[in-house]
Formats: C-alpha cells, sequence, structure tokens
C-alpha cells in the first residue's frame, strides 16, 4: 500500500473521454448488479476521502447505472447517543445488505481511526484496537459471502482550497461549506498520518483500500466505477 505522498494527483481525463466511458459503464452496471441479485450475492463498498474530495459525486455516478431496489447509500454522522450507548461497530451491522443488494456507505467505520483519532473523541487504547476490530468485522462478511471494497478519495491542499471557496460562493453548495470543514483543514499532517496508517493496518486481499487520485473529478468517477463493476464481476 503506496503512502498519499506518492499518489500522482495530477492525473485527468478529457471531457469526451469521460463521457463516452461513463455511459459504456452505466451500461454495464446494471446487469452485474443483477446477476449479482440473481445469485444472492452482497456486496458492501465504502468510500472514505478528504473533505470535498468527491465522494458524493463518485457514489452519484455509480448509482446512475444501478438499479433503485438493488443498492442503499447509507450516509455516516455522528453517532446518535443511542448508538454511543452501546459499541461502535453495533450500528454498521444494522445496514448490512439483504442478498443480492449492494451497500453503499458514505464514510463508515474506519471514523474511529480517523476524525475519532485526530479530535481526540477516542482514547488511544480505543483507536488503536480498532485496526483489529475493523479487520475481524470485515473477514466475517468476506466468509459469509459478502465481498468488501474500500476507496479513498485524495486530494491535494490547494484541491481542496480551490472547492472550499467554490462552495462557500455558490447558493447550491453553501450548506456542504462548515467550521469543521475549516477545523479539519487546519489538523491536515495529523490526518494524512492517521489516514497512512488506516491504510497500512487495514489493507488486505479480501477487503481492499483502492486509493483514487481525485484531483480530477472525472478521472476519479471513471477509476471508481471501473473497479466496482470489475468487483462485481469477480462477485
Amino acid at each position: 500500500m503506496p503512502m498519499l505522498s506518492d499518489l500522482n494527483l495530477a492525473q485527468s481525463l478529457p471531457e469526451d473521454e469521460y463521457r463516452k466511458e461513463l455511459k459504456s459503464l452505466q451500461k454495464a452496471l446494471p446487469a452485474a448488479a443483477v446477476r449479482l441479485y440473481k445469485q444472492k450475492r452482497s456486496v458492501v463498498l465504502v468510500f472514505e476521502g478528504k473533505d470535498a474530495a468527491g465522494k458524493g459525486g463518485a457514489i452519484r455516478r455509480l448509482t446512475g447505472g444501478l438499479i433503485p431496489e438493488l443498492y442503499r447509500v447509507i450516509p455516516i454522522a455522528a453517532p446518535e447517543p443511542s448508538e454511543n450507548a452501546r459499541h461502535y461497530l453495533w450500528r454498521f451491522y444494522q445496514q448490512l445488505p439483504a442478498p443480492g443488494r449492494v451497500a453503499i456507505f458514505d464514510r463508515s467505520w474506519y471514523g474511529r481511526v480517523l476524525v475519532e483519532r485526530v479530535e481526540g473523541f477516542a482514547k488511544a487504547e480505543e483507536w488503536s484496537r480498532a485496526y483489529h476490530e475493523i479487520n475481524e468485522m470485515e473477514a466475517s462478511f468476506v466468509r459469509a459471502g459478502m465481498p468488501v471494497a474500500k476507496f479513498w478519495l485524495q486530494i491535494d491542499q490547494s484541491e481542496q482550497e480551490r472547492r472550499f471557496e467554490e462552495r462557500a460562493k455558490s447558493p447550491l453548495k453553501q450548506w456542504k461549506f462548515t467550521d469543521e470543514d475549516v477545523r479539519n483543514r487546519a489538523k491536515w499532517p495529523q490526518y494524512e498520518e492517521a489516514v497512512n496508517e488506516m491504510l497500512m493496518r487495514t489493507h488486505h486481499k479480501n477487503a481492499p483500500w483502492h486509493l483514487i487520485e481525485a484531483n480530477d473529478k472525472r478521472f476519479a468517477r471513471i477509476k471508481v466505477l471501473r473497479t466496482v463493476l470489475e468487483l462485481m464481476e469477480r462477485a
């Protein structure tokens, strides 16, 4: 697993090539999803990444090629009090897909070793043991015939700043821009360290991390869709 600093974020895709590939992939995805449904094989997809890295846009292009009845997007925010009263993984087990369906987690259980670690919401002994707990959980999914694929979308600081400024100026995007985004940006080195350790300690054959160079949104979206299609076809 490479370090985030090793990624070539300059990769891009021309608009015409993007449109062509997007159309082709969105045409192929429904057939692959139907084959999974007929075989009663479920898939778990996890999306994590830098703030403003384009997770939502990638997920929308993915679901734009899927039959609505065969997938569900699960947005993950801070846990509710009733969830905090239980083990931190409990709420994710409640969201696992039915046989033949696809579960798409927009953020996930990795919050324990990212935001909870950096912001101090979890004690060191709690987030330190979470790597093993998460690996065991994902391994249990795979043993049950439910493949797992995890995506980390990476952008650099200058591109993040540009997207934040765009959000702040757009009436349709201002709701996405929060004080938390600014606070997280100030802790960029701490988050980089946490992400690199997460990738190193939770990347394994049956539930791999896929690093997505996301400075160019078109390149990132196509790479995500290609990877998901390959996963579905193998499953």
